[in-house]
């Protein structure tokens, strides 16, 4: 027997998390024509539902790539919080990059977010928390600690932050063992420039 209705065929019905079917799909979409051309309602074809089903969870575009980011800082930590060390971390963030680039991408572009959303708040905040964790470490009972725990963190990310933009955009080759620069790159950061 057909699957229709009097209105015509019906879509399939979505067996499972259509939410996080959305989210997968809409990472797809994003890695194939970019985040500007992503649309509800291509997104909405893609995963086989109605039009109003990516609405229904997200409200907008901006939802929806606000639940990418807050998917992406989530995972970030998670990813974080499985290794030791300073320099691990590191690597675990360029690691996280290169592995999720429309995540990376979307997490750390405001103009496209809900930036005042609690789980995006509180999932950015987490991720952080993760990141400076380790700088912490490296800084306690130095003078002035607090401030130069806070300055180090911020160096240690844009450090890493870099070499995963770096290796996205191709600017480094392919090559690169990029997991010894991170860990090199952040000695000599913990280390200090020779004099």
């Amino acid at each position: 027997m057909k699957n229709t209705t009097a209105a015509g065929p019906r879509r399939p019905y979505h067996h499972g998390d259509l939410r996080r079917a959305l989210l997968d799909a809409a990472a797809s979409e994003i890695a194939r024509i970019g985040i500007a051309d992503l649309s509800l309602r291509a997104l909405a074809r893609a995963t086989s539902v109605s039009h109003a089903a990516p609405t229904h969870h997200f409200g907008d575009k901006r939802g929806l790539l606000t639940a990418l980011a807050v998917q992406g800082h989530r995972w970030l930590a998670g990813e974080l919080e499985a290794v030791d060390g300073f320099l691990e971390v590191g690597v675990a963030y360029v690691d996280f990059a290169v592995a999720h680039p429309v995540h990376f991408e979307v997490m750390f572009r405001p103009d496209l977010l809900h930036r005042d959303d609690p789980e995006l708040v509180l999932a950015r905040t987490a991720s952080r928390a993760v990141l400076q964790s380790g700088v912490a470490k490296i800084s306690a009972g130095t003078e002035g600690s607090a401030q130069s725990s806070g300055s180090a963190a911020l160096a240690a990310w844009s450090l890493a932050h870099g070499l995963a933009t770096l290796r996205l955009t191709g600017n480094l080759p392919p090559t690169t063992d990029l997991a010894g620069l991170t860990r090199a790159a952040l000695r000599q950061l913990v280390a200090g420039p020779p004099i």
